[in-house]
């Protein structure tokens, strides 16, 4: 009953404009099919939790555009038009940097850091604050095999503490749109290429969803010069202000339940200064 009531509540208060999500038969999003654990063409990530969330409030069935996330992802989906209906292809993004350029986007519904992944087992289970890393003999620093990607904060950090020679470069962007980074740091671990890795916190937590007795995630935080955390928001296609509103008052209504999925899943949440939550 209630959450026939806030559906209704919804629609009245944006009015029954065409153009209104809550008017609408579909919550159409648009999503990689290959991003885990943020979302999956068999829809088992936690944008695709999220999404059904907010569908189920509306009455609504989610459906899906496909494209690899990565260069092109809103010129194929969100601002790109069926040339058969004319209708643009899909109307949501799941997760953008909070203020993206590119769309209109909601206020921040999570925020998340980058981690220190430790993979149990390999000699390193006593770290458990950054601190640790540091303060490790010259012996045990050797041993570190270190994932960092290019044109990250990791890269940066591992050089200021003088641990760069540990560090094990990757691209941020794998070459195969069937394997993201959360995949690829699974297969790398599991070949003992790596004993650690710094990623943005989503993306270590696919490690800890899959092997939570395998793998630490430790919240990294901002320093002078270093930012790790960022706010995550939903977007829309810029001037598409109706339905804008209609995800802010969705994402409002269920915002416990929006975090108890990204809890679920291990996503490492912050506040505004960075503190984990």
């Amino acid at each position: 009953m209630k959450s026939i009531l806030r559906t209704m509540a919804l629609t009245l208060a944006l009015g029954a404009g065409g153009d209104s999500l809550a008017t609408e038969n579909s919550f159409r999003v648009c999503a990689d099919p290959a991003n885990p654990p943020l979302s999956t063409r068999n829809q088992d990530g936690f944008e695709n939790r999220i999404a059904r969330l907010l569908a189920d409030e509306l009455g609504q069935k989610v459906e899906y555009t496909w494209f690899p996330q990565r260069i092109g992802f809103l010129r194929n989906t969100l601002k790109k038009k069926d040339p058969d209906t004319g209708e643009y292809r899909c109307d949501v993004v799941m997760g953008v940097p909070a203020g993206y350029e590119l769309a209109a986007t909601t206020k921040p519904y999570y925020r998340s850091t980058y981690v220190l992944v430790v993979q149990k087992g390999n000699g390193f289970d006593d770290i458990h604050r950054p601190e640790q890393l540091f303060a490790l003999p010259e012996d045990r620093k050797q041993q570190l095999k270190i994932a960092m990607f290019d044109r990250t904060p990791g890269v940066t950090w591992l050089l200021r503490h003088k641990l760069l020679k540990q560090g094990r470069t990757y691209q941020s962007m794998t070459g195969d749109p069937d394997v993201n980074t959360a995949m690829r740091l699974e297969r790398e671990f599991d070949d003992g290429n790596i004993n650690m890795a710094i990623v943005w916190g989503p993306i270590g937590a696919y490690l800890a969803w899959r092997h939570p007795q395998d793998y630490e995630l430790i919240p990294l935080k901002s320093e002078k010069g270093i930012r790790f955390n960022y706010a995550i928001s939903m977007a829309v296609r810029r001037g598409d202000t109706e339905r804008r509103q209609t995800l802010q008052q969705l994402i409002d209504a269920k915002r416990e339940e929006i975090l108890a999925v990204l809890r679920e899943y291990h996503v490492p949440l912050v506040d505004k200064e960075g503190n984990p939550l």
